[in-house]
């Protein structure tokens, strides 16, 4: 979704292989006071903490309804009130 998202909005080739490589070498490894795991490459997902995921993440979800936009019209509330069928903000999305 996120190299879907990149793409959508024209982000040239060279930022998106930028990203790709940042991403690709993320790692994680979880302790406590008395044991450890080994450090574990993280697959999928955006990761928190860093500048750019969070950028990354809203570009993401406007995906689901810049691609529904258009597919139908509001929804009639009665007595001349309209609701736009696809309402979000960041992952909180609704589809009437």
């Amino acid at each position: 979704m996120i190299q879907l998202a990149l793409r959508m909005y024209h982000v040239s080739e060279d930022i998106q292989v930028m990203l790709d490589d940042y991403f690709s070498g993320f790692c994680l490894k979880f302790s406590t006071s008395d044991y450890a795991t080994h450090w574990i490459n993280l697959e999928v997902g955006i990761a928190m903490g860093c500048i750019i995921s969070p950028i990354l993440f809203v570009m993401t979800m406007e995906v689901i309804p810049k691609a529904a936009e258009g597919s139908t019209g509001p929804a009639n509330l009665g007595g001349g009130c309209s609701m736009p069928p696809i309402k979000a903000v960041m992952d909180d999305t609704t589809i009437i």
